[in-house]
């Protein structure tokens, strides 16, 4: 599913399943069914660390020839 409140618009959302704050990568299961990874640079806020659990947009694109969530705001 993507967000369609006006800040978050076309962004996908999921939820933060893993995140290894010593190595800065996670994964997140987004709503349309997929589970992607992220590095920890690739969270807004800047804090370089998210809580598993954790409702986020996010948009996905190719890094490496995979699919890799960038733009990871919490919601």
């Amino acid at each position: 599913r993507r967000v369609m409140d006006e800040k978050h618009a076309g962004r996908l959302v999921g939820s933060i399943t893993s995140f290894d704050a010593h190595v800065g990568l996670g994964t997140v299961d987004l709503d349309d069914g997929r589970r992607v990874p992220f590095h920890c640079a690739e969270i807004v806020d800047g804090t370089r660390h998210i809580e598993v659990g954790t409702r986020v947009s996010c948009d996905v694109r190719s890094k490496f020839q995979r699919p890799e969530a960038f733009g990871l705001v919490s919601l």
